[in-house]
Formats: C-alpha cells, sequence, structure tokens
C-alpha cells in the first residue's frame, strides 16, 4: 500500500502548532537553513546504506530489509510507477521517526548552546523537513515519468538519477538534489564511469 491521507497528517498538524507557538524569528530562519543542509546527505545516505544495502547472513538465513527489498524491485522495473512512490510505513517512519529524530538532535545542540529548547525554531525545523520529504516524492515520481525537465536544475536532478538506473548504481545516489554526490566523490563524469552489469539487479539473483 503506497501514500494515503492520513500519512499526510503530520505536516499540517506541525505546521499548525507552529503558527500556535508564534514568536517567529532568526531561530527560525537557522533551523530551515540547517535542515537544507542535512536533508542531502540524509536522502544520500538512506540510498546508499539501506536501500542498496546487500544480503547478509543471521542465524544461517539470508536476511535483507523489507524496504532494500523494495528498492531492488524498483530497480528491476524503473519504469512502472507503481513501485516509485514510497509505501505508507515508509513515508510514517521519515516523518514520525527519521525528521523529529534530527530535530531533536539539533534542539539539543541549540539548547546546549544557549539553554532552552527553541521549540518554536524545532517546529520549523519539522515543517521544513516534512516539505522535503515530500519534495523527495513528488521529484521521484516526475523522473520516472514521461515529463519532459524544462529547466537546467531539473534535467540535471533527472540525468543523473536516470545514470544511477540505467549505467551505474554505485554513483549518483541523490534524487531531489546533486550536492551531496559532489561533496561525497559519487558524481563523476559520466563518460568515465564503466556500464555496470547490476544496475537493474544490484547484484540480485532472479528471485531478489
Amino acid at each position: 500500500m503506497r501514500v494515503t491521507a492520513s500519512s499526510a497528517a503530520p505536516p499540517p498538524a506541525a505546521t499548525a502548532a507552529r503558527v500556535a507557538v508564534g514568536d517567529f524569528g532568526w531561530g527560525d530562519v537557522v533551523a530551515v537553513a540547517a535542515m537544507l543542509v542535512v536533508y542531502p546527505f540524509g536522502e544520500w545516505a538512506i540510498h546508499v546504506f539501506l536501500l542498496h544495502m546487500k544480503p547478509f547472513g543471521f542465524r544461517g538465513r539470508r536476511v535483507l530489509p523489507v524496504a532494500a527489498r523494495a528498492h531492488r524491485a524498483h530497480h528491476r522495473e524503473p519504469g512502472d510507477l507503481d513501485m516509485v512512490l514510497l509505501y505508507w510505513w515508509q513515508v510514517g517512519l521519515l516523518l514520525l521517526v527519521a525528521v523529529p529524530a534530527t530535530v531533536l538532535v539539533g534542539g539539543g545542540i541549540a539548547a546546549a548552546i544557549g539553554g532552552g529548547l527553541p521549540w518554536g525554531p524545532m517546529l520549523t525545523g519539522l515543517v521544513t523537513g516534512y516539505v522535503l520529504v515530500f519534495t523527495y516524492e513528488w521529484t521521484h515520481y516526475l523522473i520516472h515519468t514521461a515529463y519532459v525537465p524544462r529547466t537546467r536544475v531539473y534535467r540535471s536532478i533527472w540525468r543523473n538519477h536516470r545514470l544511477h538506473h540505467f549505467k551505474n548504481e554505485h554513483f549518483w545516489h541523490g534524487v531531489t538534489q546533486n550536492l551531496s554526490d559532489r561533496v561525497l566523490g559519487t558524481n563523476p563524469d559520466h563518460r568515465e564511469v564503466p556500464r555496470s552489469k547490476t544496475a537493474r539487479t544490484l547484484g540480485a539473483g532472479p528471485t531478489g
């Protein structure tokens, strides 16, 4: 089951809470900026270490997390739009665990520096994180449709993600941006990268 209306409940609630708290200021600007800096690397890390995770042995059994299995299916059939959007539980983990955890870490750092948790900016960071998650969903979906890029920025993102799927799965891990790949060394000149025989399978056998 893919994203449902209930999966989208946290963003409006967080937005309403931020408005209710009020007292907007420079802390909110810092919170937005911090999320914009952290998010690209979180997106990269999830893609590399979770979605592209290799099977591992546990008590004599071959284990592969369901998120990695779903991603392998997506690589096998990149044109199947039913496999592009995240499942409701994946969205739930991002909205209810990953984004809040990131905000709490940032709030803890701010509290250690200035004393007291900055609840207003923390809520702003939460809303920003939610916007980034849904930006990911829309961008990823659009890339896999027949929509033709019209801007230089989107064309660059579109090209890199398609290179990831059809040329070499070891590079170009960003989906909504190329910053993380550039910083972390996974954005090479595609002309210098060999075509991978496992780009569509991620090294899996016939049964995944």
